[in-house]
């Protein structure tokens, strides 16, 4: 409660000493930048400029595909300011909220991944990321999002298995001058933006953009008191776009962040608390550039998108998350990765027959290095007191209270694929049929390192331990591992225009998706304790050729659905209906025990199936109503882990329902410098979600209100904005560590206000 009222006192004193002066600087600036451009309007696209989505030929509404594209407005809209601010908005996408960063967990139709490779490729401006850890970012300055659901594998290859997500920043050759924003929220959260876009030449335009912020937290950990979720964040963006001649165009974005953000609030279940002794957090550094080169000639157009990213980051935890010093972990890793796409199109004015091919090239080095320090109480619970109680008349005892298990790995990979796509129209028929082959090969070399001791005595008669003798351990192994894939991604699909007012259209598609194989990392702390326990003659438990690597996830997507317009009543529908077969599902589980790891396994055959629904109507000019709903119903067909046979139940962590509804109402004000209120009020829905693969634990279906209200001006606006506004008490995650259960709670009720300007 005091933390509240703390907020509250701040939002007044950031009325007084700020709100008034800006709002008397906006009031000189609509008076005197009469000549400034409008806001951009992001639903009309500049085909000689914009080369986002370069791999569609139409309008997702005419394709075979189930997408959602949210603008620069609706995204503001509903105040989005990551990723995660689009989950539920889009039907059957849903991000949880919890842990750090570096967990960027993304679920479409029962297909997602809490580590490693993801679900869902991400392209901005048309770069493509490829480590997961570096998907959760701000959103400033975004155009559009484009989500396009289902497997994209045929044109953008691994890690597409549940679809693809396009981001388009705002191009300089577009709009031209200052877009300031600047917001403050509850929980101490503060976010600043400042882009620059000009356009020095006809030809040639650039932008720089400059973003930060921060966020006190919502969570306290009972053992010092402080907030555990903090987060310090800073990112500077450059675009430039120069086009060169009509034929030839030349855009480069390039980017650099960093982070530094606190963690982890897991409550432990038996008693509701978060508390745990040792310091958690999470710090990113990321860079990337990219360079997209388009040349028309006559009758076809090439496109070649060339990138360089490295990522590197620090996550620290508190394995245990108990009090007591148990285990903690640093991971560091240094990601660095090349890719190359070469687009080629036939471009035949009238010609019923287009057609697409490429080539994609890509190198990622990974290297890591990930130790387990294990503490007093760990060394006491889990390694003297389970070797004394095998072997009570020789108990031991450990030399140091504290030693490190570490584990080093070196991960190249490289890939390299053809694909192609054909379009035929036939009237009112459009007939698509693809295929990708991809070839991939990555190693893991890793080396798992410790030097520790102990010493062993002898139980007298009367009582009293004698030193029998030291035994030293010095464990310093490695190894390498090798895998190579080889995938065919085909694709066929039929798109027929309905005879009828507006854009309308039904469709059918069938694709095969693919999401990359890898190593379980985590498990190495694990294998070398079990190593350890080994020396010490209790035996070793695990084997690395079993438990590090797993299997690529494949699956087949059947889809038909509707584009539907009805221009008199101002309606769009969208519906589709979709089955998934899916095998050697990856999935993250906690092994049985005392262990602290993740592992990915494969769980043999899913079967998904579900449907989604996207409503647009606006009954009157200043009223607009958004529907959203999907439905996934996604169970184990076959899945045997060694222990129980798992068929019949929910996969875990993915929610069958997702929900969002919006309601905008414009209000016109006759002001000389104030353009309308807009309202906003909305309702985001998820659930349910089965926690573990026995379906014993869930999160059952819950609702968060959101609302805001803007006021509008031409070069500038205002906005009242709040979530969660009904206190709703739900849960975003769940896991195991050492057989004790963990979740971890949502956001509560959080409110701000948000400036925008553009001139």
């Amino acid at each position: 409660m005091s933390n509240n009222l703390y907020d509250l006192n701040l939002f007044n004193r950031l009325g007084q000493r700020f709100l008034c002066p800006v709002l008397a600087l906006l009031a000189f600036t609509e008076s005197g930048s009469a000549m400034a451009e409008e806001h951009i309007d992001t639903t009309v696209y500049l085909g000689e400029v914009n080369v986002v989505a370069l791999k569609q030929e139409h309008a997702v509404r005419s394709e075979a595909v189930s997408a959602t594209v949210i603008g620069r407005v609706d995204l503001e809209d509903i105040n989005a300011v990551s990723m995660k601010g689009i989950s539920d908005v889009v039907p059957n996408f849903f991000i949880p909220d919890y842990g750090s960063r570096v967990t960027s967990s993304m679920y479409v139709r029962g297909i997602g991944a809490r580590m490693d490779q993801p679900a869902v490729g991400l392209n901005v401006d048309n770069v493509p990321i490829l480590n997961k850890n570096g998907y959760d970012f701000d959103l400033a300055d975004i155009e559009s999002v484009e989500m396009l659901r289902g497997p994209q594998s045929t044109l953008y290859g691994r890690n597409t298995i549940g679809g693809l997500i396009n981001i388009s920043t705002v191009s300089p050759m577009r709009y031209q001058g200052w877009r300031l924003s600047a917001s403050a929220g509850t929980g101490n959260d503060y976010r600043l933006s400042a882009g620059w876009y000009g356009r020095p030449t006809e030809k040639f335009a650039t932008a720089l953009i400059l973003s930060g912020s921060y966020l006190g937290g919502f969570f306290r950990n009972n053992y010092d008191g402080r907030f555990l979720d903090h987060e310090l964040s800073g990112s500077l963006r450059w675009k430039a776009d120069w086009r060169i001649s009509p034929k030839v165009y030349l855009q480069n974005a390039f980017s650099v962040s960093l982070l530094d953000q606190g963690g982890y609030p897991y409550e432990y279940v038996e008693t509701g608390d978060i508390n745990y002794n040792d310091p958690c957090y999470y710090k990113r550094f990321m860079l990337s550039d990219g360079l997209t080169l388009r040349y028309r000639g006559n009758g076809f157009s090439m496109t070649s998108i060339t990138a360089v990213q490295h990522l590197a980051d620090n996550m620290t935890l508190d394995q245990d998350f108990r009090p007591e010093p148990f285990f903690t972990l640093t991971q560091r890793q240094h990601d660095t990765s090349v890719t190359e796409d070469i687009v080629f199109r036939g471009d035949h004015t009238g010609s019923r027959y287009h057609w697409l091919a490429g080539a994609f090239l890509f190198y990622k080095h990974l290297g890591m290095t990930a130790p387990v320090t294990f503490k007093d109480k760990g060394i006491t619970d889990l390694i003297e007191d389970h070797r004394n109680s095998a072997n009570p008349y020789y108990p031991i005892r450990w030399d140091t209270r504290e030693f490190p298990l570490d584990s080093r790995f070196t991960i190249p990979a490289a890939g390299a694929a053809l694909y192609h796509e054909s379009r035929l129209e036939l009237g009112r028929w459009r007939l698509t049929a693809g295929i990708r082959l991809d070839y991939e090969t990555t190693t893991l070399d890793f080396r798992s390192i410790c030097h520790t001791g102990y010493e062993i005595f002898r139980l007298e008669n009367d009582g009293s331990l004698l030193p029998e003798r030291h035994v030293a351990i010095d464990i310093d192994e490695s190894g390498r591992l090798r895998r190579e894939y080889f995938n065919w991604m085909p694709k066929i699909g039929a798109v027929y225009s309905i005879p009828m007012e507006g854009e309308n259209n039904v469709y059918g598609v069938i694709s095969r998706g693919y999401k990359a194989g890898g190593f379980n990392t985590q498990m190495f702390s694990d294998v070398l304790q079990q190593r350890l326990m080994g020396v010490m003659g209790i035996g070793s438990k695990y084997d690395v050729d079993d438990i590090v690597g797993y299997r690529p996830e494949y699956s087949w997507n059947f889809e038909v659905g509707s584009h539907l317009s009805f221009p008199q009543a101002k309606l769009n529908v969208d519906v589709s209906l979709f089955y998934i077969d899916c095998n050697d599902q990856q999935l993250t589980m906690f092994p049985d025990g005392t262990t602290t790891g993740r592992i990915m396994t494969n769980a043999g055959r899913t079967g998904s199936f579900g449907g989604e629904l996207l409503v647009s109507w606006n009954p009157l000019d200043l009223l607009a109503f958004t529907a959203s709903y999907g439905y996934t119903n996604v169970r184990f067909m076959e899945f045997f882990n060694g222990i129980e046979d798992f068929s019949g139940k929910f996969v875990p962590y993915a929610p069958q329902n997702t929900l969002f509804v919006q309601g905008l109402l414009t209000i016109p004000l006759r002001h000389r410098y104030m353009k309308g209120l807009v309202a906003d009020v909305n309702v985001r829905g998820t659930g349910k979600i089965y926690w573990n693969e026995q379906n014993s634990l869930a999160q059952n279906f819950y609702a968060l209100l959101g609302a805001a209200l803007t006021l509008e001006a031409r070069h500038w606006s205002l906005q009242v904005w709040g979530r969660n506004l009904t206190a709703t008490r739900y849960h975003t995650f769940y896991f195991m560590s050492m057989g004790n259960e963990f979740l971890q709670q949502g956001r509560p009720v959080q409110g701000g206000v948000t400036f925008r300007i553009n001139i």
